[in-house]
């Protein structure tokens, strides 16, 4: 039930932005006159699920059919509207371009005053732009009205009585658990994501923090910290303290799982030594990475009736176990209300830092360890919680958004950059690009992003038959 409830969030969100996506190349399209030929919502490879046209003034529709009615094609100047049945995307069909359907017969014909060829290099350019500029916008708009809606998740660190969940690869620079972070490069922060994200995706090395004794002192991370927490598996660095670890998932061939350990097992010591909060058993894991450890559970919670299990740690001081576990300091996290004016700068600063953050993982991505961390459809949809929540719907929704705009403005053939980069070498040139040299460019870019698909769709199968 959970991965159906993720699946449809996961196909609504996606409907909706490819839906304004594609919207924003037809409205400009057919500004300037442009014949746009097909508009579908998800691609119809082989058959489509509904086909919808107005033909010589009479509307037509069609249900799950291999091909367009013969008649439609009598009046090409209307659109053919469609849903297809493979909901991974969409596209709109502008007559006299070379797009992802690969369909160059009309450019054999002189071109026509209706066709994309025809048409100044910068209003292509506004076409071609266009989706991209309508995600981003759309991504803007969504945080703003999330922000107005909901509010932002905050933390009163004055109400923290137990202090921060620290992850032990911090204790070297003298940051443990038990510390509150008073600032990050002089500005307090909000909540812990602006502490986290600071750190590792927004170049903050200054920490102001204050030790359970009071003592306040300032802590200057290295230049490097963002790449050492990343090789390191140690982010969140920070996190709320939490107490009753419970075991909610063993993943599979995991050592957690080839040591005995099981689903509800509550975690109370680690080699003789009592853990009372999450962070503790996390930091006695890492003090054994790569050696065997014994785990004192009880499945019913009891203390008093507890067996022991020997486990494996992994060299990233790891057991394979996700966890249920109770915040200590509940009282200390509330939702910041803001009105309608305040909505607007507080969202959309929320856009800028999310593109922003975006862009930055990219210099993960390019490592040994970032390329095994590349997920497809399935870690997209793993984004969406197990019930649905608009709230969170509605921020999974307008990060997609602003991704979306991000990997198709990438200068890559076949996505919208790669049309972009060859209509600006025109307006610089004045001249076009060679048709060949376009065909060729949209083949290499059609392989390019499929192996990716592949790859990352790959990784996820891979990464299900492991867990």
């Amino acid at each position: 039930m959970e991965i159906l409830i993720k699946a449809a969030q996961l196909i609504t969100s996606l409907a909706i932005l490819v839906t304004l996506h594609e919207f924003g190349h037809f409205i400009p399209a057919k500004l300037f006159k442009t014949r746009v030929e097909k508009f579908y919502l998800f691609f119809n490879p082989y058959f489509s699920f509904f086909r919808w046209k107005k033909v010589n003034g009479l509307r037509k529709k069609s249900w799950l059919s291999k091909s367009a009615p013969a008649d439609w094609s009598e009046d090409p100047n209307t659109t053919e509207w469609g849903i297809g049945w493979v909901p991974l995307g969409g596209y709109v069909k502008i007559a006299g371009m070379i797009d992802e359907s690969m369909d160059t017969e009309q450019l054999k014909n002189e071109p026509q005053p209706w066709e994309f060829r025809s048409k100044k290099a910068w209003q292509r350019l506004i076409i071609m732009i266009g989706g991209v500029t309508v995600n981003l916008v759309l991504g803007f708009i969504i945080y703003i009205g999330v922000v107005f809606t909901w509010g932002q998740l905050a933390l009163d660190q004055t109400k923290l009585k137990e202090g921060l969940a620290v992850h032990p690869y911090l204790n070297q620079f003298g940051i443990s658990s038990g510390d509150k972070i008073l600032a990050v490069e002089s500005k307090a922060p909000l909540n812990l994501d602006d502490v986290n994200k600071g750190i590792i995706l927004r170049g903050a090395r200054n920490i102001t923090l204050q030790h359970p004794n009071g003592q306040v002192v300032k802590v200057k991370l290295p230049t490097d910290i963002d790449q050492q927490l990343f090789e390191a598996g140690a982010f969140p660095a920070f996190a709320m303290r939490a107490h009753k670890i419970s075991v909610a998932e063993v993943s599979k061939n995991s050592p957690a799982r080839k040591g005995g350990m099981q689903e509800k097992d509550m975690i109370f010591e680690v080699n003789g030594s009592p853990v009372q909060y999450y962070d503790e058993f996390q930091a006695a894991l890492f003090a054994n990475k790569s050696k065997n450890v014994t785990i004192k559970v009880a499945q019913n919670g009891d203390s008093k009736d507890t067996i022991t299990r020997d486990v494996w740690v992994n060299a990233n001081g790891t057991i394979g176990i996700l966890t249920n576990l109770e915040y200590v300091d509940r009282q200390a996290i509330y939702d910041k209300k803001y009105g309608f004016a305040q909505s607007i700068g507080i969202g959309m600063n929320y856009g800028f830092n999310t593109l922003s953050d975006y862009v930055s993982q990219f210099k993960f991505i390019f490592t040994k360890k970032g390329a095994t961390q590349i997920g497809g459809f399935a870690s997209i949809g793993n984004m969406f919680p197990p019930l649905w929540d608009w709230h969170t719907f509605w921020l999974t929704t307008a990060l997609l958004s602003i991704i979306l705009a991000f990997m198709n403005i990438l200068p890559i053939p076949a996505l919208d950059g790669g049309h972009v980069v060859f209509l600006l070498y025109e307006m610089i040139t004045g001249k076009e690009a060679p048709q060949k040299v376009l065909e060729v460019a949209q083949y290499i870019g059609i392989f390019l992003l499929l192996s990716l698909m592949i790859y990352a769709n790959g990784a996820d199968l891979v990464r299900w038959l492991l867990n």
